[in-house]
């Protein structure tokens, strides 16, 4: 029993594991700009959490249209899209118009499982027929401190919000 808890201590020193009723979240503000041109299309857009071996642990949102675009969404297809059918149809919401939009991780994959705490990177892409694509990334350290971080507006996509807490 002592080794147990002794082992439990470590690892909530080294931030292995975060301590019951301390569950962290990932907060999000993504933003869709207004985009003056004379045939403009929802963007499609995808946002999930890799982890340090750039695998996808999960798929916090994919607002789409066509399934026959997802492709145009170059990162995530390759990660996610073409492989995880199943999964890209259990998370497809609509396409958004544009304004402000909040998401959330709860810091489980996409089997329900919680992660590990350590080095992950949060990925938002979006592309637009007859239009850009724009690729926001960012790093954080999951089981630790609290963090923020602002990410600049991009063609395709505002400016983007983190914060861990």
């Amino acid at each position: 029993m002592r080794s147990l808890l002794f082992t439990a201590v470590l690892l909530l020193g080294l931030g292995l594991i975060a301590p019951a009723g301390k569950a962290q979240e990932l907060s999000i503000s993504l933003e869709l700009p207004v985009i003056e041109t004379a045939q403009y299309y929802r963007p499609y857009v995808a946002v999930w959490v890799e982890d340090e071996a750039q695998q996808s642990v999960r798929l916090i949102a994919l607002w789409r249209k066509e399934p026959d675009w997802l492709k145009d969404i170059r990162r995530f297809w390759r990660k996610i899209g073409r492989s995880e059918t199943e999964l890209v149809d259990a998370r497809t919401g609509a396409t958004r118009t544009p304004g402000r939009y909040q998401l959330s991780w709860d810091g489980l994959d996409d089997a329900g499982k919680p992660v590990p705490a350590g080095e992950y990177t949060l990925f938002v892409e979006a592309s637009r027929e007859q239009g850009g694509r724009s690729l926001q990334r960012q790093s954080f350290q999951w089981g630790g401190q609290a963090q923020q971080y602002k990410q600049p507006a991009m063609p395709e996509l505002g400016e983007l919000n983190i914060t861990l807490n």
